[in-house]
């Protein structure tokens, strides 16, 4: 409990200027739980990430000493706190270099330019740089969070974006005639150019490449054995051979600090010059670390053996072979609260709560006097909290900030609760069982979420579940990851009895904990993935998003159950996914016979599969009947095509087509005589345009009109011909020839078309056709044939009013001959009429 109870200042050293205060905080107390570190390549993860360790091939170890466990080709993982997260065989060829993603993977690169990204469960992916860099071979690279910059053999550098296996590029050529004494890479994020740089320490100078150019920063204070960028990508710490670091800005315009590390009294040469945050530089040796200030000022840190450092945004963490540290500049608000002789107001106000509790009238007093500030105080003292380590000193800072907001009238004590809600999450993850010792700071840059995909990546499912419950968070990616990891775990040629109580513990906890709002699809991918593709159909039957479900049992190649999961959907869009993939994978036989054997259910896909195929792929469309043995549609689909020709030969062809569909079918005798007819009506067509030397166009049109076309061009004995080929019935001849002699005016003919036999159409309708066509005079020829009681109406149509008369007086109608009188157009007509009937006895 006293070591608890320890002040906060006990960490604290002052720089010898006496304003700088440092601190080193022991994060975890390891003996023996590390091997000795200064046998081993090691790469370390930021944000309180895990550390990597290879054996160093170029060092002898000791028999039986505490490296001989280690193969040359294995990485061990450890947590800061020293525990072991795994162990990794390497069979790829030689190492060049390891290092670590933003999201707790580790990259391995060999010298044939194959990579791999593990996870903490040792599943990874494999990418290769390409075939130039396999041939050329890899000498060296650089890895940080979002990417790699990699020394091929012919000394050119090629740049890896991100980590999906993206093709590498080539930048800048350095122009190098041997490999740099040592070099670094600023990431793209740290960057205003948004673009990776590399820093070659070349000849006495320093050559930094970017994808355009190649620029010498023409400075002659090396070669260089260590080049460092600092986190924010701003300034640069460099060691020469004599040993003398030097700071300076990136674009190398300011110096901000030098410092002879042979003055440090170490033995041996530096191992590591690594920065703590971006405002000091801590340079190690074995047993040593000396931390560079600002201005060239130092602190020393004596350490049991090798150590090794990991920059992070806001201190360096140091693991040694007994402690694990993290040593920082102490935080603003910490040096406000807790400086001795401090007169801030939140030194007041931590006084103040003090007092209070102690029951003393000064609290009263000490409020009294920073009441214009008290809200900063407040503020003030909460983010001291969120700086503390021991959770003793985090509950009396919130103490203090509480009681120091009871003084005010109006307080938002929303960052009051999120930082308490903070400390909660991360006291838990700092525990040594679970070894992540994030700072305030990093969980700040990290996110919340990028920590809940950490603890996942360690299959620490129930403490990610409790801080995402905690956070009112949503618990998807918890449950995915816990659920996928079971199935990887469980054996992949389990039973089907064994997959249906997988299946069944899955949907449980989904149930119980997602409250049903956990998509099932991508757990389905990950049990296909590993072989149980019937756990990833029990799976997918509880999915409720058809969009998620359908794409899976495509790829598992599920074709009949995704097509059916797509139709009950009631989705077109995915329908038409699902059709279009499977004719476009499967033989058409196999695709058609699929939707035939799906009966009723699948009849919505057969109908959108019709209406796609007619207008964009008639062929489809014409297979697919023919394969479903629809020949009444298929007749139609060959009609309709014919309707759309303009060759005439291919037009008789659809047609011959059509009818031999619609002769396969029994009940369709009738439609396939048709089909003959028309074939012979084409053929006889495309003879009489023969026969006009094309100039009369005969082709496509019907029997009556083609009997038409042939009597208006003079061809009555191909119209006679038509009409007996095709038994077009007299009376429907008679009226096309009555039109079409009308049409071109020759009454002669048409004469002798009504005299050469008895009308069967009759003669009243040549009188009334001839009438509407403007032709009275001729039909009035005509109504002598017809009927007598009707021609006296037909002289009137034909507006021979005389000729009326006459019938009626020849017919001794005197009271017709009275109406046709009160009728007559004129005065003239009617005397004549009036004689007519006086003439009459």
């Amino acid at each position: 409990m006293d070591s608890i109870a320890e002040h906060p200042t006990a960490t604290w050293e002052a720089m010898p200027d006496g304003n700088v205060f440092y601190r080193r905080l022991q994060l975890y107390s390891i003996p023996g739980k590390l091997p000795d570190l200064n046998d081993f390549v090691i790469a370390g993860c930021r944000n309180g990430g895990p550390i990597a360790l290879m054996r160093d091939s170029s060092k002898i170890i000791t028999v039986g000493g505490a490296g001989h466990a280690f193969s040359k080709s294995q990485i061990q993982v450890y947590s800061p706190a020293g525990e072991g997260l795994l162990l990794l065989s390497w069979d790829q060829g030689k190492i060049i270099r390891f290092g670590w993603t933003a999201d707790e993977r580790l990259v391995v690169l060999n010298e044939e330019g194959v990579y791999r990204l593990y996870d903490l469960q040792s599943d990874y992916q494999q990418y290769s740089l390409g075939s130039e860099a396999a041939e050329m071979g890899i000498v060296d690279a650089r890895i940080h969070e979002n990417g790699l910059v990699a020394l091929s053999g012919s000394l050119s550098l090629l740049e890896v974006k991100d980590w999906e296996g993206s093709r590498p590029l080539t930048l800048a050529n350095p122009g190098l005639s041997e490999p740099p004494h040592s070099w670094a890479v600023i990431p793209p994020d740290q960057n205003i150019s948004r673009h990776v740089e590399v820093l070659l320490s070349v000849e006495n100078t320093i050559l930094v490449v970017d994808n355009l150019e190649n620029m010498d920063q023409r400075i002659s204070r090396g070669p260089f054995l260590r080049v460092s960028p600092s986190p924010n990508g701003k300034l640069l710490a460099l060691l020469n051979y004599n040993g003398l670091l030097w700071v300076v800005s990136t674009d190398f315009q300011r110096d901000l600090a030098e410092f002879d590390t042979q003055t440090a009294g170490a033995e041996g040469p530096v191992n590591q010059v690594e920065w703590c945050g971006n405002d000091a530089i801590l340079v190690t040796w074995n047993n040593l670390a000396v931390l560079v200030g600002p201005s060239g000022d130092t602190l020393r840190y004596f350490y049991i053996g090798a150590t090794f450092a990991v920059t992070e945004i806001d201190g360096v963490r140091v693991i040694g072979q007994e402690v694990c540290d993290f040593i920082q500049k102490v935080p603003v608000s910490t040096m406000s609260v807790f400086r001795p002789g401090s007169t801030s107001p939140s030194a007041i106000l931590f006084d103040a709560w003090e007092s209070f509790t102690r029951r003393s009238s000064k609290a009263d007093e000490s409020i009294r006097s920073i009441r214009p500030d008290l809200a900063a105080a407040v503020n003030e003292c909460i983010d001291a909290a969120g700086r503390e380590w021991e959770p003793y000193w985090q509950r009396r800072l919130l103490s203090a900030a509480k009681f120091g907001w009871g003084f005010l009238d109006l307080y938002n004590p929303s960052d009051f609760v999120a930082m308490g809600q903070s400390l909660k999450v991360l006291n838990s993850v700092r525990f040594y069982e679970i070894g992540i010792p994030l700072t305030y700071s990093q969980y700040q840059y990290a996110s919340l979420m990028h920590l809940i995909t950490r603890l996942t990546s360690r299959n620490l499912h129930l403490l990610a579940l409790r801080i995402s419950s905690y956070l009112s968070l949503k618990p998807d990616i918890v449950l995915k990851h816990w659920a996928s990891a079971k199935i990887v775990r469980s054996k992949a040629t389990a039973a089907d009895g064994e997959d249906e109580g997988l299946c069944q513990v899955i949907v449980d906890k989904f149930e119980k904990l997602g409250n049903g709002a956990v998509s099932y699809a991508d757990i389905a991918r990950r049990a296909w993935e590993v072989g149980r593709a019937g756990l990833a159909t029990k799976l997918l039957d509880h999915e409720t998003r058809a969009s998620d479900q359908v794409p899976l049992l495509l790829t598992m190649k599920e074709d009949k159950l995704a097509l059916l999961k797509a139709v009950d959907s009631g989705d077109t869009e995915l329908v038409y996914h699902v059709l279009l993939h499977l004719h476009k994978r499967l033989p058409l036989g196999s695709f058609f016979r699929l939707i035939e054997d799906g009966g009723e259910r699948l009849a919505p896909a057969s109908r959108l599969l019709q209406v796609y195929a007619r207008e964009q792929n008639r062929e489809m469309l014409r297979d697919f009947y023919y394969s479903d043995d629809r020949r009444v549609e298929s007749a139609a689909l060959a009609l309709e095509e014919a309707s759309r020709m303009t060759d005439q030969a291919a037009v008789v062809t659809s047609v011959k087509a059509a009818e031999k569909f619609f002769s396969e079918d029994k009940d369709r005798s009738f439609e396939a005589k048709m089909m003959d007819e028309s074939a012979r009506l084409l053929a006889m067509q495309q003879q009489l345009e023969k026969d006009s030397d094309g100039k009369v166009k005969f082709f496509g049109q019907s029997v009556s009109e083609t009997v038409r076309i042939c009597l208006m061009n003079g061809m009555s004995k191909r119209a006679d011909k038509v009409k007996a080929e095709f038994k077009v019935p007299d009376k429907r001849f008679w009226y096309i020839k009555l039109h079409a002699l009308t049409a071109i005016r020759d009454f002669v003919n048409l004469e002798v078309f009504a005299r050469s036999k008895r009308s069967p159409i009759g003669y009243e309708a040549f009188v009334r056709h001839l009438v509407e066509a403007g032709h009275p005079k001729e039909a009035s020829t005509y109504v002598m044939r017809c009927d007598a009681p009707k021609r006296v109406e037909l002289y009137v149509l034909c507006d021979d009013w005389r000729a009326a008369g006459k019938e009626c007086k020849e017919r001794g109608d005197k009271k017709g001959l009275e109406q046709l009188k009160k009728r007559c157009p004129n005065s003239l007509l009617a005397r004549e009429l009036e004689m007519m009937g006086t003439s009459m006895k």
